[in-house]
C-alpha cells in the first residue's frame, strides 16, 4: 500500500522506471509489427472471439465507437502501454455488450422490472462526491455499483464461480493502477470492492466523458457535447435493472459528475430521482481534478501538458455548470439537496442527518455503520495531494468570467 507520499499536479512526470523502459523497448520494436491495432472491425472480432457471441443488439449504434477510435488514433498520441490498455478496455466494453444482449434475450423479464428510485450525486469532480457516495453505501438499503461490477456488470458465464472471477479481475485492475500511477490513489482511490461511478455503465455505449478525462481526444469530446445522449441513458437503465436483479435493495445511490451535463436525461430515464448536488469552491476543486486528469493521461501517453489539460477542463467545467443550473432553473419542483464540501468534511454525520430527514430514520445500528465507513475511508490514507491553480498557470480571477453564473447561483442556494 502506498502511504506518506505527496502528489502534486507535476507528479505525472514521475513515471515508474519499469513503465518507461517497457514503453521505450516496445515502441522500438514497432518495425517488427508489434504496434497494437485500434480498429473498430478488429476490436469487434476480438470481442466476439472472446465471448463466443455475435449479437450486439438490434439498436447497436456504431458511430460513437467510430468517432472515439478516430480521435484516439489522430490526437491522443498513445504510448505502447496506453494502446494496449485501450485495446483491452474497448474490447472489454464490446464483450460486455455481447454478454448483456445474451442475457436480455434469455431472460427478457429483466427489462420489464421497475427501476429502483434513484438518489443521484451529481456534483462536480473533487467536491466530496466519492466521500458521500461511500458513506451512503454503508446503508444496506442503498444499492450502489461496486467497482468489480462496474468493470463487468453482467455475468461472464453461467458457472457458480463467475462472480469470483469478476472480483478477481477488478483486484488485478486495482493493483495494475497502483503500479502504473503510484500517486493516483492519493487523489482518488479505486478499490475493487468499493462503490464506483456509474459512468462506467455509460461507457458500454461509447458515449461518456471518460475518454476526455483519460486521454487527449478533443474532436470526440466536441462531438459528444453536440450529440443526443438518450441512447446511452436508455442502455444504462437496462444494465441497472440487470444489476438490481443480481443484488436487490431498496433504492439506487448513483454518482458521477458526468450527469451534471445531462440532468434532463437522468430525470427522463431514471424516473423517480433525488439529485444531490455537492458544492465546493471551484478554485480548489478544479486544480484537484485537473491534477488527477494529468496523472490519468500520463498512463496512456508521454505527451501530457498541464496547460492543455487546463485549456480543456476550465471551459468544460463552466459548460457543465451552466447545463446543471439551466436544468434546475427550468425544473423548480425537482427534488434537489445541496451539500457543501466544507460541511461534509467538518461534520459528515450532520450531512447524513439532513439527507435522511424525509421519513427515514438513522437507527443506532445504521449510525454505527456510517461511523465505520467514515473511519475506513479516512482522507490521506494513501498519501497527500497538494495542488493549486498556479500549477496550471491560472489565477482565480481567470475563472470568474466562466464561473460567475455559478457563484451567483450559489448565493441563492445558501439562502
Amino acid at each position: 500500500m502506498i502511504k506518506h507520499c505527496i502528489v502534486t499536479p507535476n507528479s505525472f512526470k514521475k513515471k515508474p522506471l519499469w513503465l518507461r523502459m517497457l514503453n521505450t523497448a516496445w515502441e522500438g520494436s514497432y518495425f517488427l509489427g508489434t504496434k497494437i491495432r485500434l480498429d473498430k472491425d478488429h476490436l469487434i472480432r476480438l470481442a466476439r472471439k472472446q465471448t463466443g457471441l455475435h449479437s450486439f443488439g438490434n439498436n447497436f449504434w456504431e458511430e460513437p465507437l467510430d468517432r472515439l477510435i478516430d480521435s484516439i488514433n489522430q490526437e491522443a498520441e498513445l504510448n505502447p502501454v496506453g494502446r494496449f490498455i485501450t485495446q483491452k478496455r474497448l474490447t472489454g466494453l464490446l464483450a460486455t455488450r455481447l454478454r448483456a444482449e445474451y442475457w436480455f434475450k434469455k431472460y427478457p423479464e429483466i427489462l420489464d422490472k421497475q427501476l429502483y428510485p434513484v438518489i443521484l450525486i451529481c456534483g462536480l469532480q473533487r467536491t466530496g462526491t466519492t466521500k458521500l457516495h461511500r458513506l451512503l453505501a454503508a446503508d444496506p438499503g442503498n444499492r450502489v455499483l461496486s467497482s468489480w461490477e462496474a468493470i463487468n456488470p453482467v455475468p461472464l458465464n453461467e458457472k457458480p464461480t463467475e462472480v469470483a472471477r469478476r472480483i478477481k479481475a477488478a483486484r488485478i485492475s486495482e493493483k495494475a493502477l497502483k503500479l502504473m500511477a503510484p500517486g493516483f490513489f492519493s487523489i482518488h482511490p479505486v478499490e475493487y470492492e468499493k462503490p464506483e461511478e456509474d459512468i462506467l455503465l455509460l461507457d458500454t455505449t461509447f458515449l461518456s466523458t471518460t475518454p476526455e478525462a483519460t486521454m487527449y481526444v478533443p474532436s470526440y469530446a466536441a462531438w459528444l457535447e453536440q450529440t443526443n445522449q438518450s441512447y446511452a441513458y436508455e442502455y444504462m437503465v437496462k444494465l441497472l435493472k440487470f444489476l438490481q436483479c443480481q443484488r436487490p435493495a431498496k433504492q439506487w445511490v448513483l454518482k458521477s459528475p458526468h450527469h451534471m451535463e445531462f440532468l434532463d436525461l437522468a430525470k427522463k430515464y431514471f424516473g423517480h430521482v433525488h439529485f444531490i448536488w455537492t458544492h465546493r469552491d471551484v478554485s480548489e476543486s478544479l486544480p484537484s481534478f485537473m491534477s488527477m486528469v494529468a496523472l490519468s493521461q500520463a498512463i496512456f501517453s508521454d505527451h501530457v501538458s498541464l496547460e492543455r489539460v487546463a485549456g480543456h477542463w476550465v471551459r468544460k467545467t463552466g459548460y457543465m455548470l451552466s447545463k446543471g443550473i439551466a436544468f434546475r432553473e427550468a425544473n423548480p419542483d425537482q427534488k434537489f439537496t445541496d451539500v457543501f464540501y466544507e460541511d461534509l468534511i467538518a461534520s459528515p454525520m450532520s450531512v447524513l442527518g439532513k439527507l435522511y430527514i424525509n421519513g427515514q430514520i438513522i437507527s443506532p445500528e445504521l449510525f454505527q455503520k456510517f461511523l465505520d465507513a467514515e473511519r475506513l475511508n479516512a482522507p490521506n490514507r494513501f498519501g497527500n495531494h497538494v495542488y493549486n491553480l498556479e500549477d496550471f498557470a491560472l489565477k482565480p480571477d481567470e475563472l470568474h468570467g466562466i464561473l460567475n453564473h455559478y457563484v451567483n447561483f450559489l448565493k441563492t442556494v445558501r439562502r
